[in-house]
């Protein structure tokens, strides 16, 4: 298994449905490009706020499972502000998006219903 894979993303793709659409396990440990307008959970809302772009991506990371994907992002507008959120669908690629995935092993991670927090959390597995 290559210790790194390099992805990038091409206009019009959203983000998260095509991380989540690979059925990946491991973690984006970096991520630049842009976007379109961005769908983002800030923290304590119950769902996404949009942001119109254009938009650049400062940051990304996050784990990714066969069940789903925990992604952040740092972006910034045209004006210099900065925001930053759970990657929701709807975050739309503008001209690229270049992003370094550490896989791991099929089966080795998992995400599952934590009754504690009320979302799906990550789950450490020994295959």
């Amino acid at each position: 298994m290559a210790m790194f894979e390099a992805l990038r993303l091409t206009p019009g793709d959203d983000l998260r449905v095509t991380l989540e659409a690979g059925a990946r396990t491991g973690f984006v440990v970096a991520g630049i490009g842009s976007l379109a307008h961005a769908q983002l959970r800030l923290a304590g809302d119950p769902g996404p706020t949009r942001f119109d772009g254009p938009l650049e991506i400062l940051t990304l990371s996050g784990s990714l499972t066969p069940d789903g994907a925990h992604l952040h992002v740092s972006v910034s507008d045209a004006a210099g502000r900065v925001f930053g959120g759970h990657v929701c669908a709807g975050c739309e690629v503008l001209t690229t998006a270049e992003l370094l995935v550490a896989p791991l092993p099929a089966g080795s991670l998992a995400r599952g219903f934590d009754a504690a927090t009320g979302y799906a959390e990550l789950r450490i597995l020994n295959p």
